[in-house]
Protein backbone atom coordinates (compact mmCIF):
# COMPACT_ATOMS: atom_id res chain seq x y z
CA UNK A 1 0.00 0.00 0.00
CA UNK A 2 1.22 3.47 -0.85
CA UNK A 3 1.91 6.22 1.65
CA UNK A 4 0.02 8.68 -0.57
CA UNK A 5 -3.31 9.97 0.70
CA UNK A 6 -6.51 11.30 -0.86
CA UNK A 7 -8.39 13.34 1.75
CA UNK A 8 -11.98 14.35 1.08
CA UNK A 9 -14.38 16.85 2.55
CA UNK A 10 -17.74 15.20 3.26
CA UNK A 11 -20.38 17.78 2.32
CA UNK A 12 -20.19 18.76 -1.32
CA UNK A 13 -17.74 15.96 -2.18
CA UNK A 14 -19.00 12.69 -0.68
CA UNK A 15 -22.51 14.08 -0.21
CA UNK A 16 -24.30 16.02 -2.94
CA UNK A 17 -25.05 19.28 -1.12
CA UNK A 18 -22.07 21.37 -0.11
CA UNK A 19 -23.75 23.96 2.10
CA UNK A 20 -25.83 21.49 4.06
CA UNK A 21 -26.41 23.98 6.86
CA UNK A 22 -28.08 26.68 4.74
CA UNK A 23 -29.57 24.47 2.03
CA UNK A 24 -30.82 21.60 4.20
CA UNK A 25 -30.65 22.17 7.96
CA UNK A 26 -32.01 25.73 8.08
CA UNK A 27 -35.13 24.97 5.98
CA UNK A 28 -35.63 21.69 7.88
CA UNK A 29 -35.67 23.50 11.23
CA UNK A 30 -37.63 26.54 10.00
CA UNK A 31 -40.37 24.28 8.63
CA UNK A 32 -40.94 23.12 12.21
CA UNK A 33 -40.01 26.29 14.15
CA UNK A 34 -41.25 29.33 12.25
CA UNK A 35 -39.81 32.04 14.51
CA UNK A 36 -36.13 31.00 14.36
CA UNK A 37 -33.76 32.88 12.09
CA UNK A 38 -31.19 31.47 9.67
CA UNK A 39 -28.50 33.30 11.65
CA UNK A 40 -29.59 31.71 14.93
CA UNK A 41 -29.59 28.20 13.44
CA UNK A 42 -26.16 28.81 11.90
CA UNK A 43 -24.76 30.08 15.19
CA UNK A 44 -26.09 27.06 17.12
CA UNK A 45 -24.80 24.67 14.44
CA UNK A 46 -21.38 26.33 14.49
CA UNK A 47 -21.13 25.79 18.23
CA UNK A 48 -22.25 22.15 17.92
CA UNK A 49 -19.84 21.50 15.04
CA UNK A 50 -17.01 22.65 17.31
CA UNK A 51 -18.07 20.09 19.92
CA UNK A 52 -19.46 22.71 22.31
CA UNK A 53 -22.98 21.23 22.15
CA UNK A 54 -24.13 17.63 21.83
CA UNK A 55 -26.57 16.82 19.07
CA UNK A 56 -29.37 16.67 21.66
CA UNK A 57 -28.38 20.12 22.91
CA UNK A 58 -28.45 21.36 19.31
CA UNK A 59 -32.06 20.21 18.89
CA UNK A 60 -32.93 21.76 22.27
CA UNK A 61 -31.41 25.12 21.27
CA UNK A 62 -33.38 25.21 18.00
CA UNK A 63 -36.60 24.35 19.85
CA UNK A 64 -37.07 20.74 18.79
CA UNK A 65 -35.81 18.74 21.79
CA UNK A 66 -39.31 17.34 22.38
CA UNK A 67 -38.94 15.53 19.03
CA UNK A 68 -35.45 14.18 19.80
CA UNK A 69 -34.06 11.64 18.83
CA UNK A 70 -36.57 11.01 16.02
CA UNK A 71 -36.04 14.49 14.56
CA UNK A 72 -32.32 13.83 14.20
CA UNK A 73 -32.87 10.52 12.44
CA UNK A 74 -35.44 12.12 10.15
CA UNK A 75 -32.99 14.88 9.23
CA UNK A 76 -30.02 12.58 8.62
CA UNK A 77 -32.05 9.95 6.74
CA UNK A 78 -34.06 12.26 4.50
CA UNK A 79 -31.92 15.32 3.84
CA UNK A 80 -28.45 14.04 2.99
CA UNK A 81 -27.77 12.23 -0.28
CA UNK A 82 -24.50 10.55 -1.16
CA UNK A 83 -23.07 11.40 -4.57
CA UNK A 84 -24.24 8.68 -7.00
CA UNK A 85 -20.70 8.26 -8.42
CA UNK A 86 -19.00 8.15 -5.04
CA UNK A 87 -18.92 4.37 -4.54
CA UNK A 88 -17.36 3.58 -7.90
CA UNK A 89 -14.79 6.40 -7.67
CA UNK A 90 -13.77 5.75 -4.07
CA UNK A 91 -13.26 2.04 -4.69
CA UNK A 92 -10.92 2.85 -7.58
CA UNK A 93 -9.00 5.39 -5.49
CA UNK A 94 -8.68 2.89 -2.63
CA UNK A 95 -6.68 0.59 -4.91
CA UNK A 96 -3.86 3.14 -5.10
CA UNK A 97 -4.21 5.50 -2.14
CA UNK A 98 -4.99 5.67 1.54
CA UNK A 99 -8.20 7.57 2.15
CA UNK A 100 -9.15 10.17 4.73
CA UNK A 101 -11.84 12.69 5.60
CA UNK A 102 -11.65 16.18 7.07
CA UNK A 103 -15.12 17.60 7.65
CA UNK A 104 -16.94 20.23 9.67
CA UNK A 105 -19.80 18.37 11.35
CA UNK A 106 -21.24 17.19 14.63
CA UNK A 107 -19.50 14.08 15.91
CA UNK A 108 -22.67 12.06 16.35
CA UNK A 109 -24.06 13.05 12.95
CA UNK A 110 -20.92 11.99 11.10
CA UNK A 111 -20.76 8.66 13.01
CA UNK A 112 -24.39 8.00 12.01
CA UNK A 113 -23.70 8.84 8.35
CA UNK A 114 -20.50 6.77 8.37
CA UNK A 115 -22.45 3.71 9.51
CA UNK A 116 -25.46 4.35 7.26
CA UNK A 117 -23.41 4.79 4.09
CA UNK A 118 -20.66 2.26 4.97
CA UNK A 119 -17.90 4.86 4.94
CA UNK A 120 -15.44 2.64 6.79
CA UNK A 121 -13.11 2.79 3.80
CA UNK A 122 -11.64 6.01 5.26
CA UNK A 123 -8.65 5.19 7.46
CA UNK A 124 -8.26 8.57 9.17
CA UNK A 125 -11.31 10.73 9.86
CA UNK A 126 -11.08 14.19 11.40
CA UNK A 127 -14.46 15.70 12.29
CA UNK A 128 -14.58 19.23 13.69
CA UNK A 129 -16.98 18.21 16.46
CA UNK A 130 -14.44 15.65 17.69
CA UNK A 131 -11.41 17.94 17.67
CA UNK A 132 -12.91 21.38 18.40
CA UNK A 133 -11.41 22.91 15.24
CA UNK A 134 -13.19 23.75 11.98
CA UNK A 135 -11.86 24.18 8.49
CA UNK A 136 -10.30 26.44 7.34
CA UNK A 137 -8.24 26.58 10.57
CA UNK A 138 -4.81 25.13 9.65
CA UNK A 139 -4.77 23.12 12.90
CA UNK A 140 -7.41 20.70 11.58
CA UNK A 141 -5.18 19.79 8.62
CA UNK A 142 -2.17 19.48 10.93
CA UNK A 143 -4.24 17.16 13.12
CA UNK A 144 -4.92 14.96 10.10
CA UNK A 145 -1.23 14.87 9.15
CA UNK A 146 -0.30 13.89 12.70
CA UNK A 147 -2.92 11.12 12.99
CA UNK A 148 -2.12 9.76 9.53
CA UNK A 149 1.62 10.08 10.19
CA UNK A 150 2.13 11.54 6.74
CA UNK A 151 3.94 14.53 5.26
CA UNK A 152 1.84 17.16 3.46
CA UNK A 153 3.47 16.50 0.09
CA UNK A 154 2.00 12.98 0.09
CA UNK A 155 -1.56 14.29 0.40
CA UNK A 156 -4.20 15.53 -2.00
CA UNK A 157 -7.06 17.35 -0.30
CA UNK A 158 -10.38 17.65 -2.16
CA UNK A 159 -13.00 20.20 -1.06
CA UNK A 160 -15.77 22.15 -2.76
CA UNK A 161 -14.82 25.43 -1.06
CA UNK A 162 -11.75 27.42 -2.05
CA UNK A 163 -11.38 28.89 1.46
CA UNK A 164 -10.82 25.34 2.80
CA UNK A 165 -8.20 24.53 0.16
CA UNK A 166 -5.89 27.46 0.84
CA UNK A 167 -4.63 26.40 4.30
CA UNK A 168 -4.10 22.82 3.09
CA UNK A 169 -2.12 24.17 0.14
CA UNK A 170 -0.14 26.49 2.42
CA UNK A 171 0.88 23.45 4.49
CA UNK A 172 2.17 21.71 1.35
CA UNK A 173 -0.78 19.49 0.40
CA UNK A 174 -1.87 19.32 -3.18
CA UNK A 175 -5.44 20.56 -3.46
CA UNK A 176 -8.36 20.00 -5.82
CA UNK A 177 -11.55 22.04 -5.89
CA UNK A 178 -14.44 19.64 -6.46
Amino acid sequence: MTDKWIILDAMGVVFVVGDDTNELLVPFVQKRVSNISRETINCIYLSASLGNLTSQEFWKEVGLVDMYPEIETEYLDNQLTIDPHFGRVINELAKQYRLGIISNDLSKWYRYLRAKFALGIFKVVIISGDVGIRKPDPQIYERFLSEANVVPGHCVFVDDRTKNLKPANDLGMKTVRF
